[in-house]
């Protein structure tokens, strides 16, 4: 079996542990998932199966979209509800005051990776210093917010939608927000809502896919993660030549394009530059 699914991750569970899980359901062992959720997050996780795991790449930069609830007035360890409780403060934020805060972080902004990250600092992973209670400089990385929309306000939380790039921690833009506000905060919720060109309307429990009796049918064709490209048909001579690995003559603009065969089957992703084609990735079938 080969292809995409486009799993709604539960909460408590890894991205390890989901992909772990499905070789037994999918039958296979080249399994890959598309941008590691955290065990508290929830939502939008691509499964690679079989054939389709020569995607997996694509979504390193990826764009994600992030619904989250920022619980005010309080700061812990870890810059989430599950942590320990380091300070606790009033609460007195108006919606007028939250939103001039949350302007301060759209765009490109300076972001201190959490100690309670997988991030590497001298061969050492951060989580584990942190969980034997030390505590080393992190240097501040640029990250981009493309969007950050206040969608509820609560008495002490604020539901926000995120939109940004690779490498933003969600839950350190949760205590930064708080920090602005004068009252502090953590992460309280996070879930998922769009991975790439997937969103959670397309997402199916992992609970529904442990009972399917054929969970294939959730398959979804690799070519689906490059929708937003344009396709183009090749002849049977630049077919040959793809299949060969070679590039070709092609009076297209230059871009990324989709290529199938005469028959419908996706060749590759491949871009033209001058007027010629060459591959980016191939995913078509290699003959024994």
């Amino acid at each position: 079996m080969n292809g995409i699914v486009i799993v709604d991750k539960p909460q408590d569970w890894t991205s390890q542990d989901v992909t772990a899980r499905l070789r037994r359901v999918f039958a296979t062992r080249r399994i890959g998932h598309g941008g590691t959720l955290d065990p508290m997050a929830t939502g939008v996780l691509p499964v690679f199966v079989g054939r389709a795991t020569r995607g997996v790449e694509f979504f390193e930069h990826a764009g994600k979209t992030y619904e989250t609830v920022l619980r005010l007035g309080r700061t812990t360890s870890t810059e989430d509800v599950w942590g320990q409780t380091l300070t606790e403060s009033k609460v007195s934020v108006t919606r007028e005051q939250a939103e001039a805060v949350l302007d301060r972080f759209r765009g490109e902004i300076m972001q201190i990776p959490p100690m309670y990250s997988a991030l590497k600092v001298n061969g050492q992973k951060l989580c584990d210093l942190a969980r034997k209670g030390r505590e080393v400089e992190r240097q501040p990385r640029p990250i981009t917010i493309f969007e950050l929309t206040l969608l509820e306000m609560g008495e002490n939380t604020l539901r926000l939608r995120v939109r940004c790039s690779k490498g933003t921690y969600i839950r350190t833009l949760c205590k930064d927000i708080g920090a602005a506000l004068g009252c502090g905060g953590c992460m309280e919720a996070l879930r998922r809502v769009t991975a790439g060109e997937y969103t959670i309307e397309e997402a199916v429990p992992l609970e529904t896919l442990l009972n399917a009796e054929h969970p294939e049918q959730y398959l979804r064709d690799v070519d689906t993660m490059f929708r937003n490209h344009p396709a183009l048909t090749l002849t049977a001579n630049q077919e040959k030549r793809c299949r060969n690995g070679n590039a070709f003559s092609l009076d297209r603009p230059d871009g990324t394009y989709r290529a199938y065969s005469q028959t419908g089957e996706f060749l590759m992703l491949a871009k033209v530059e001058s007027g010629v084609m060459s591959t980016i990735k191939s995913f078509f079938e290699v003959s024994p």
